[in-house]
């Protein structure tokens, strides 16, 4: 009986269309195998570019250039005692626009 199985399987062929094209036989065990060796090259993938992302990321934040510091606070300039009351006088600068008060 071993025998006669033997001798079908290798006489088997692979059935074809009209065109000659082979119909698809393969089993799902295969294809499940076909597409974790997809999986696992497109995860390998994935991990090269994480790790590119990570370095670049880590460039920026020591490089000064990262989300936080993107946006640095304005650092109002010193000016003399001189050069303000100046300023003042043109009604340049409103000392009272903190408490919503306007001179002008």
């Amino acid at each position: 009986m071993d025998e006669e199985k033997t001798k079908v399987d290798e006489n088997a062929t692979t059935p074809t269309d009209d065109n000659g094209g082979k119909y698809e036989t393969t089993p799902v065990i295969e294809r499940a195998r076909e597409e974790r060796e997809r999986m696992e090259v497109e995860n390998t993938r994935r991990e090269k570019l994480l790790e590119r992302e990570e370095a670049l990321q880590a460039r920026r934040e020591l490089g000064g250039m990262s989300e936080a510091g993107l946006n640095a606070p304005k650092v109002p300039e010193k000016i003399s005692d001189v050069e303000y009351s100046k300023k003042l006088l043109r009604g340049e600068v409103n000392p009272l626009k903190e408490d919503g008060i306007e001179l002008y």
